[in-house]
């Protein structure tokens, strides 16, 4: 039995070590130059300083952040087994009123650090001072983010109520599942308060790089984001009948030329052209079951996840092994993103635009072209600016 046991284990592994690796590879020759090149070459020495002090900042408010919701959910956790006697309703009733309070308390722990946040943009000028649109903007996000913790809460709860310790078995295919259906209706979801391209020749170029990246179809939606921020974003979001790219109205504000803004469309159109986000989602399969298991391990003493008391405790579990695993996480999204510059420069043909984007990245969002190392390990999910101007000057020399 120990034998057969072993070897299980062993063929489990081998399987997860393929599937990685064949979600690890991309149309990214190996060859290919991205260790990044002298940001002095494009960005003079006052450039780099004032994207150093203005990254530092954030990347200590980051800190402070992640410090406070591991204390806020020490705290709760230590105090949820009297909170729930106090309620006096059933195991489940008692976990979505426990739910609702880690809730709440994240909410309010990681508000104030979000209001500096704000701030510091709006001093460097790339947000208003319009606090009352920052809170209350994103709220089809941030109800979504409720109903899916929420739903979370009742699936583990049941889970465990009937399987004890082994809930996990069967709770990461659920949560795959769960995770797969809500990248398909995110699609939907991301085009609500959406409008599309006004400018004709635009949606001319939309559908030619559609061709070029076999991917005709795909909306192309504009969101306004700027009564909230002046920084520039696109996004592709969903698959099958839900995809969509969705450009923020800062992009088109003028600022960027219209080489730029064709770059930026063809990158989000690789990450559709690449299935990106199944691909994601594959990521997420494979790291649920160790990641479940180990949340069980650490509630085990508190009575299981069957337990609502608990919760607090799972979820200062989770948030610890998400820090953990968040070098691992920005190694893959890097590779995706790099993966989506290469497929733009292909669909384009115009490496010099996609230069001049990347170096007014910079001025747009004061992003560092060549952050200190253990920020680029732990918060980066794109190539750094350095590193994207080396693809485009390698490409530039293959042709």
């Amino acid at each position: 039995m120990r034998i057969g046991r072993v070897a299980t284990v062993l063929i489990l592994c081998g399987a997860w070590l393929g599937a990685a690796y064949l979600l690890w590879r991309t149309s990214v020759p190996a060859s290919l130059d991205v260790g990044g090149v002298d940001p002095h070459r494009y960005f003079s020495s006052a450039q780099l300083a004032r994207a150093a002090r203005f990254e530092r900042f954030d990347n200590v408010l980051w800190v402070l952040q992640v410090a406070a919701t591991i204390a806020a959910l020490a705290v709760l956790s230590r105090r949820s087994p009297r909170l729930v006697r106090s309620f006096g309703l059933g195991r489940v009733g008692s976990g979505v009123i426990v739910g609702m309070l880690m809730l709440v308390t994240l909410w309010f722990v990681q508000l104030p650090f979000g209001f500096l946040s704000q701030w510091w943009d709006a001093r460097h000028g790339l947000a208003p001072h319009d606090y009352v649109s920052w809170i209350f903007a994103p709220w089809a996000l941030l109800s979504s983010e409720a109903l899916s913790a929420l739903v979370t809460i009742a699936i583990v709860m049941g889970l465990a109520g009937k399987l004890g310790d082994r809930w996990w078995i069967a709770g990461a295919p659920a949560f795959t599942a769960i995770v797969l259906a809500f990248a398909f209706v995110g699609g939907y979801v991301a085009a609500l308060g959406t409008h599309r391209l006004h400018d004709p020749v635009l949606r001319t170029t939309v559908q030619t790089l559609e061709q070029r990246e076999h991917v005709a179809g795909t909306p192309v939606r504009v969101q306004k984001v700027s009564d909230f921020t002046k920084e520039v974003n696109a996004f592709s979001t969903g698959f099958g009948p839900s995809k969509r790219v969705v450009l923020w109205d800062t992009l088109l504000d003028g600022r960027f030329t219209s080489g730029e803004v064709r770059f930026v469309l063809a990158h989000e159109l690789g990450h559709t052209a690449h299935k990106h986000i199944l691909k994601t989602v594959g990521w997420f399969a494979l790291f649920a079951f160790p990641l479940a298991w180990l949340v069980t391990v650490a509630t085990r003493r508190r009575g299981g996840l069957a337990n609502p008391a608990s919760l607090p405790l799972a979820l200062l579990a989770l948030v610890v092994l998400n820090l953990i695993t968040a070098p691992v996480q920005n190694l893959v999204s890097r590779r995706y993103e790099a993966e989506a510059d290469w497929s733009a420069l292909k669909a384009t043909r115009d490496p010099a635009s996609g230069r001049k984007l990347f170096v007014d990245f910079e001025r747009t969002s004061l992003a560092q072209p060549s952050p200190p190392t253990w920020a680029y390990v732990w918060l980066e999910n794109h190539p750094t600016l350095s590193q994207r101007l080396a693809m485009v000057e390698d490409y530039a020399r293959r042709r």
